[in-house]
């Protein structure tokens, strides 16, 4: 059993992947996407989207955490790959699966699932940049607007050396519409010889069940299930209170935003740790965040989309704690 923390763009950043494992139950997290085109970063643009870095590229409750590279220049992401890598970096994943249009627009992600033999240079060149005690993995899509390559492409990351295998059950035109095609997951896990991790639609202990059922990986990852259900993940690995109680549930999660909102209103004041944790206005960041994450919430959890409604008038961060106080 083995459980991954997705990289969502703009939402799992290093705070929220510290909270989310100090919960528990993830094995592995994976840093939004660097975005590489004409450079190679200097190390501060590593170090602010993987904070980590300058603690063994762990967080703080010990879960890995790997640096995902996006582009289309093999020889850049290569250089960049081994840049990440002189910096600490347990592992590197390829991003193949992004559907933002800016970002498909710059024959980026998932755009690039139109063109097997770039995603095997892509990852034979990240391969060949850092030691081979240093995992290489990616992430796809099935497809861009069909699933006519997904066979091929897999194959194609596996035989350029990925060591694992992500695979979002989606084309990029279906975005996040239900459902997500397990059995095209199975597909793949048949004809290539690396391991594959599955990936959408996993919101719940029994949809994991299911998923693993019907692809028969060992491997998930979890991510807009993680931010609906904070405890997703633990109740997967333990499974104590697999349905608890809305009440019980939402007084937990209050605990987790109120934690958030502290976490953020002392960056404020620490200069080096707002850098280190890329926050350049506070009061910004928590309550663009907090809508975010409310909003997820709320679609599983009627205590949360109630607090959703009262926080739409919550202007600061100070006001969020007094409110999460009252309610």
């Amino acid at each position: 059993m083995h459980i991954a923390l997705a990289p969502m763009e703009g939402v799992v950043d290093y705070l929220m992947r510290q909270l989310l494992t100090e919960i528990g139950g993830f094995d592995l997290c994976v840093t939004e996407f660097v975005r590489v085109s004409d450079t190679v970063f200097p190390d501060s643009v590593f170090y602010r989207y993987c904070p980590e870095l300058r603690h063994g590229s762990e967080t703080l409750a010990g879960v890995p955490v790997h640096i995902q590279l996006l582009g289309n220049h093999p020889q850049l992401m290569a250089e960049n790959a081994h840049k990440a890598w002189r910096l600490g970096a347990k592992g590197i994943d390829i991003n193949f699966g992004c559907p933002a249009r800016t970002v498909n627009k710059n024959k980026g992600g998932a755009a690039l699932l139109v063109d097997t033999e770039i995603l095997h240079t892509i990852v034979k060149a990240i391969r060949e940049a850092v030691p081979a005690d240093t995992p290489v993995t990616a992430k796809m899509r099935l497809g861009l607007e069909d699933k006519s390559l997904a066979l091929d492409n897999a194959i194609a990351i596996a035989e350029a050396g990925a060591e694992n295998l992500t695979v979002h059950a989606r084309t990029k035109v279906e975005g996040y519409k239900p459902p997500a095609h397990w059995e095209w997951i199975t597909r793949i896990r048949e004809n290539i010889d690396i391991p594959v991790t599955a990936n959408g639609d996993i919101w719940t202990p029994e949809d994991y069940d299911k998923c693993r059922q019907v692809t028969g990986c060992e491997k998930v990852m979890v991510g807009r299930g993680a931010l609906t259900d904070p405890f997703l993940a633990r109740n997967i690995k333990q499974r104590e209170a697999i349905e608890p109680s809305a009440d019980l549930h939402w007084l937990a999660t209050r605990k987790i935003i109120g934690e958030l909102a502290n976490r953020i209103t002392l960056a404020r004041e620490d200069e080096t740790e707002m850098t280190r944790v890329n926050i350049r206005d506070g009061e910004r960041y928590l309550m663009s965040r907090m809508k975010q994450w409310l909003a997820l919430m709320s679609k599983r959890n009627t205590l949360a989309a109630d607090f959703f409604k009262q926080f739409r008038l919550i202007k600061c961060p100070q006001q969020l704690l007094e409110t999460l106080q009252s309610v």
